[in-house]
């Protein structure tokens, strides 16, 4: 059952909506500005960002995590892309604000709007600190077009918020080396052999995760991203944390000094990188650091605009992390299994909802050693709930589920041994034969894509089709990437590993190193009926390497059963019913020790052989 809210609560929204961006083309008309673009980021082009930050929301009513509303004083478009066009459908309802579908075509970028609607006598207006450095300069190209000017100082929409929520007031950890495997005077050691590489004087680092990798240090200034809101900026002989200084302890100054890294107030930051001596040679990425940032370096010193070394170097995890994967995947198989044991022997037998689901799954977390918290906002989506992609259930949308159909759970933890993201589709009563077959077409991708083998030097383009393959067959498709790569305790999208099958615009694609961890998660998703997809994490590993080169191939870290209910065993090849056979013993074998008797014979039937 899909919520649907009443006229009485549409009004409503419609009406706070209407009320807020009336009060933002106020402000717009005191500063000539005749487009205002607001986007989803804070200071550091987050894709989670605190309430403090969530100005696109609260001027939008869009709660999706991407997505930017542009405000002239005619008329308002959110832009967003495939994994919330049914979402943005249903929260922009009656706000007068269009939805404009990135990607599809016919739908105009944001720039090639802002640039149909600007006049020479107009101005192009956003906050400098919220835009990311590489879409400003994308944005005053085509204000500079048409002749109009720009206004990146003032930060309109936090002027018409009525109370704004404050920055939260972090607790910071440092993470054991028993966890990270890697100190941090060897992690800055390494950046400064790249900086030398390319003669860079000054790293600015503007990603919160690269900064929290490099110092191990976490946070929770990001709902379900433990990191904190920070500058870095790293010099052959020192290295700079810029920091809010209420939340340091002395405990933290103590680590970060004896690994030479001093520690200045947040904000400070700006004016010191005004400060650069001319020529110096400034290494930063314009995709993770805010145009305010870039324009203070930019005044003096010469910017290399490259992607951090840092990004690369955590996305490819040590021995150790990769052991700890292992245990952390353990934990929240377990986690997961319990779940759907839950599901299969006692559903019809209790009032089950969405919500209760997440909470169910999040309390057998809850019961793992080294448990730290939700990786993101779980995703727990019956029936036809599951054709909305990035769906989490509300208070109100909280849909009851009932012993048929399909329930999609797609959550995910953090623990000190790692980050997991986990999808698994269940049958919860009949299905259809055509859901069979669409359930069985989205298990052959997954399956395909993590046996795959293929030689160094590949990328995720190189490899999404093997996933797409089995669907593509079928006529359908899914619009999002099939998978993204996965921090360390840190965001559960994590570059620059990706499988993807649209080649990016600005950013060469990354060879899939040894020790990279990617998610496989195809799905298929029909509107006002069902959503179904299957994700497991990829652990990138050398296979053999002889005359045609270094092999490549996959381990499984996710540890959980694929609904053996859902399966035709008819569709599927040879070939693919051994690799879900041999996927599910290795399940079995992980897990039963850890289960109890009864569960255990559950599984034993969950994950036998087809």
């Amino acid at each position: 059952m899909m919520y649907t809210e009443t006229g009485k609560e549409v009004r409503s929204r419609m009406e706070i909506i209407k009320e807020r961006l009336t009060r933002l083309r106020e402000r717009m008309k005191e500063h000539r500005v005749g487009v205002y673009v607001i986007p989803s980021s804070d200071c550091h082009e987050s894709e989670y960002v605190c309430a403090h930050y969530r100005a696109r929301e609260y001027l939008s009513g869009f709660t999706g995590s991407a997505g930017t509303l542009v405000v002239t004083m005619e008329e308002a478009g959110l832009w967003t892309d495939g994994r919330y066009f049914l979402q943005a459908e249903r929260q922009l309802k009656g706000t007068g604000i269009r939805l404009f579908r990135s990607g599809e075509p016919e739908v105009p970028k944001i720039e090639e709007y802002a640039e149909q609607k600007l006049s020479r006598d107009s101005v192009l207006g956003f906050d400098g600190r919220t835009m990311g450095a590489h879409r400003a300069e994308t944005l005053i190209r085509a204000a500079e077009k048409k002749g109009a000017g720009v206004l990146v100082t003032e930060d309109l929409a936090g002027q018409v918020w009525e109370n704004r929520p404050e920055i939260p007031d972090t607790e910071l950890y440092v993470l054991d080396l028993c966890y990270a495997g890697e100190d941090t005077k060897s992690r800055l050691a390494r950046v400064r052999a790249e900086m030398e590489k390319i003669k860079a004087d000054v790293h600015v680092l503007g990603d919160l995760c690269d900064i929290a990798w490099l110092l191990n240090i976490r946070g929770g200034d990001i709902p379900c991203v433990p990191v904190v809101l920070s500058f870095l900026c790293v010099t052959k002989e020192d290295c700079i944390w810029y920091v809010r200084e209420q939340i340091m302890t002395e405990e933290i100054r103590q680590y970060l000094k004896e690994r030479g890294v001093l520690v200045r107030d947040y904000e400070a930051v700006y004016k010191d990188l005004s400060g650069l001596a001319a020529g110096r040679k400034v290494l930063l990425d314009k995709k993770n650091v805010n145009y305010r940032l870039l324009t203070a370096v930019s005044g003096q010193a010469d910017v290399i605009d490259r992607r951090s070394p840092a990004e690369l170097m955590k996305a490819v995890k040590n021995d150790t992390e990769i052991r700890n994967l292992r245990t952390a995947h353990l934990k929240e198989g377990i986690a997961f299994t319990r779940l759907m044991y839950w599901l299969k022997t006692g559903a019809g037998k209790e009032a089950l909802t969405e919500r209760s689901v997440a909470e169910y799954l999040d309390a057998r977390r809850r019961e793992q050693e080294h448990y730290v918290g939700q990786s993101f906002a779980p995703i727990s989506a019956y029936g036809a709930n599951g054709a909305i992609v990035h769906y989490s259930p509300t208070e109100e949308s909280d849909a009851k589920i009932e012993p048929k159909g399909f329930l999609l759970v797609d959550a995910g933890g953090h623990y000190l041994e790692g980050t997991t993201d986990t999808t698994r589709t269940f049958a919860m009563g009949e299905l259809s034969l055509e859901q069979k077959r669409m359930f069985t077409t989205v298990c052959r991708g997954n399956l395909n894509l993590a046996y795959a083998r293929f030689l160094h030097g590949c990328t995720g383009y190189s490899l999404d089709l093997l996933c797409r393959e089995p669907l593509w067959q079928a006529g359908v498709d899914y619009k999002h990437g099939t998978g993204h790569g996965v921090g360390y305790l840190l965001n559960v999208h994590e570059g620059p590993n990706a499988f993807r099958w649209k080649l990016p615009e600005q950013e060469q694609p990354a060879v899939l190193e040894e020790g990279m961890v990617t998610t496989d998660e195809p799905g298929v998703y029909l509107e006002g009926q069902y959503g179904i997809r299957t994700e497991n994490e990829l652990l990138c590993v050398k296979g053999e390497n002889g005359a045609y080169g270094q092999f490549m191939e996959f381990e499984i870290l996710t540890l959980a059963p694929i609904d053996l209910d859902g399966i035709l065993p008819q569709e599927m090849t040879g070939t693919e019913k051994a690799y879900l056979n041999d996927y599910h013993e290795k399940v079995y074998r992980a897990l039963a020790p850890h289960l109890t008797e009864a569960e255990r014979e559950w599984l034993r039937n969950a994950t036998r052989r087809i």
